[in-house]
């Protein structure tokens, strides 16, 4: 198959979320008949609620900029599947992509028609063996995997790391993961294995001790690193972590405790901090235009929301006049997270991003906004703002990827 052909069949798999079909039989299987690649290298993974990919992505501009040959697997994409296996920084390319695809793919049929899979791995797994796949043609010396959903049952969870991460817990995909946030922070706590040290990002009181239970070898939890000579602005920060400074690029105070885990990780792994200062994380509080200025942030939950909410307070709320295009999947807290964000709002905009699970935007509670059914007619709205007003889209990483298509270039 080519490219168009492997995206197609995998998007026919269902949604990687609600087709998830947890457990490690059916991935192990598989990565057993296709010899194991994710032995290959070695791993740091990394579970949490929010900031497991901007970690994610700064663990792997430190070890890339100490000289390593890394590995990134995140998830969702945002405009093209390519974005979800990076290698030395690069997404992998599409012949690549097309390329690791046939091989899980084929392999998988015939484990089918001899009975040794129930059935054709899902989305994700595929995805995942995929990367492993790829990762060790290629050679990566060191691999970042962001779990998928949860931790103990996911399907990254297969592989024994040199360390594991957790950053913030917090509600989301409570269906899966359950409705308490011990419940959550228990199956987040599945990624940990005997031996492997850990990092746990500050976490809620609850969700740290099932961390400090379920903990299986040596942890670090980032408050005993204090954070000195904090400097927070509009488009990054700086501190200093027991002397080294550490610069983070990316926007929103949020990111400094993101920051902070993935230092800490790359000291006890041996590697320096300094490569964080060039890490590109897109859609999280991006800055993709000037005049007028426009972000797109990926915040899809209420903990992102309130991130976000404490950006918009500490750098525009008085000082700008805000538009607010916002559109989210139905399975989320809508109404919650509505109802922290929206006051904000000048102008707000409701849309819908293209995906099945998208709430149609008169489903979405709020008075005085102004309804569209695309990306980008919300977006055409937008030749309507002054010079100094300042534009957020955000809601659905769904609705990021494609604002994010159509602004930049």
């Amino acid at each position: 198959m080519n490219y168009s052909e492997s995206v197609q069949y995998l998007y026919s798999l269902g949604n990687e979320v609600l087709t998830a079909k947890l457990g490690l039989d059916r991935i192990s299987a598989l990565l057993a008949t296709l010899g194991n690649p994710h032995r290959a290298c070695r791993w740091i993974h990394v579970a949490g609620t929010n900031g497991k990919g901007s970690t994610c992505a700064m663990i792997e501009a430190g070890l890339r900029a100490s000289g390593i040959r890394t590995g990134l697997y995140i998830s969702p994409h945002l405009i093209e599947p390519t974005e979800r296996i990076q290698i030395a920084g690069q997404a992998v390319s599409q012949e690549q992509f097309a390329g690791a695809f046939e091989r899980v793919h084929e392999t998988a049929e015939r484990m089918v028609a001899s009975g040794a899979l129930d059935m054709h791995p899902t989305y994700f797994e595929t995805v995942t063996a995929m990367a492993f796949v790829l990762f060790a043609a290629e050679k990566v010396y060191m691999g970042v995997l962001e779990v998928g959903l949860g931790g103990r049952l996911d399907a990254t969870n297969v592989v024994t790391p040199e360390l594991c991460v957790i950053t913030p817990i917090d509600f989301d995909h409570q269906i899966f993961l359950g409705e308490t946030i011990e419940q959550i922070a228990a199956e987040k706590a599945g990624i940990l294995k005997p031996g492997v040290p850990a990092v746990f990002a500050e976490q809620r009181p609850e969700a740290e001790v099932v961390l400090r239970a379920h903990a299986q070898g040596p942890y670090t939890s980032s408050r005993e690193w204090a954070i000195t000579d904090l400097a927070i602005g509009s488009r990054g920060s700086s501190f200093c972590l027991r002397g080294v400074p550490i610069t983070c690029p990316l926007a929103g105070e949020h990111q400094v405790e993101n920051a902070r885990v993935a230092a800490i990780a790359l000291t006890e792994l041996g590697y320096s901090t300094a490569g964080i200062a060039e890490t590109h994380w897109p859609a999280r509080l991006e800055h993709v235009s000037e005049l007028p200025e426009i972000l797109i942030d990926g915040a899809h939950n209420p903990a992102g929301i309130r991130a976000l909410v404490n950006y918009i307070r500490r750098f525009y709320l008085g000082q700008r006049r805000i538009w607010i295009i916002y559109g989210a999947l139905r399975d989320k807290a809508v109404a919650e997270m509505a109802s922290i964000l929206f006051p904000l709002a000048d102008r707000l905009i409701l849309t819908a991003p293209a995906n099945s699970r998208a709430m149609p935007p008169e489903d979405i509670p709020a008075e005085g906004s102004h309804i569209t059914h695309s990306v980008g007619e919300a977006i055409e709205l937008l030749n309507q703002a002054g010079p100094g007003d300042v534009i957020f889209i955000a809601g659905s990483l769904y609705l990021a990827g494609e604002a994010r298509a159509l602004l930049v270039k």
